[in-house]
């Protein structure tokens, strides 16, 4: 559907309200996408089949890659280069600080990166949804489970979530 949309939005005799229809039309294709990976990420990794594509990322890049798509976070650190699905790393860490923002209730959420660590602060009251105990965000809930079916841990510290890689 979102293919046939974007052809339509490349006409050029599109008036409102038809052009805003498509750009809705788009970015709800777009985020159905999104849902839809997930949930065949969570999938694979329930079944045991969770075998992804591994790539070079450095941390640093791969937090500020996350805090660039999460509106009130950034990133800050040094990082060190790692093999891992890099695509799901960036959207881990970038659903893990959407959901301190949006259910901690945090205006600002830092994601601090020292080599292979990477703490995501304040996360304010949102912990058992941010680790899944809590079923009210699928993006964190995946998040949690794609990076420790890479080896890696996930826990909360106080007002911070402590990511280990």
């Amino acid at each position: 559907m979102s293919g046939f949309a974007r052809t339509i939005q490349r006409s050029e005799d599109l008036v409102d309200p038809v052009s805003r229809y498509l750009d809705m039309i788009v970015a709800a294709s777009e985020q159905m996408r999104d849902v839809l990976e997930t949930l065949s990420v969570a999938v694979r990794i329930e079944g045991g089949r969770y075998d992804p594509v591994l790539g070079e990322i450095d941390t640093l890049e791969a937090a500020r890659m996350a805090a660039e798509s999460v509106e009130g976070a950034r990133a800050e650190g040094s990082g060190e280069t790692i093999e891992t699905d890099v695509d799901f790393l960036q959207r881990s860490l970038a659903a893990l600080a959407l959901s301190a923002h949006r259910h901690g209730g945090v205006p600002e959420v830092t994601l601090s990166v020292d080599g292979r660590d990477i703490a995501i602060a304040p996360i304010g009251e949102s912990a058992a949804v941010i680790v899944g105990e809590d079923m009210k965000d699928l993006g964190a809930a995946v998040a949690v489970r794609v990076l420790r079916a890479r080896g890696g841990s996930v826990e909360v510290d106080g007002d911070a979530l402590r990511v280990k890689l």
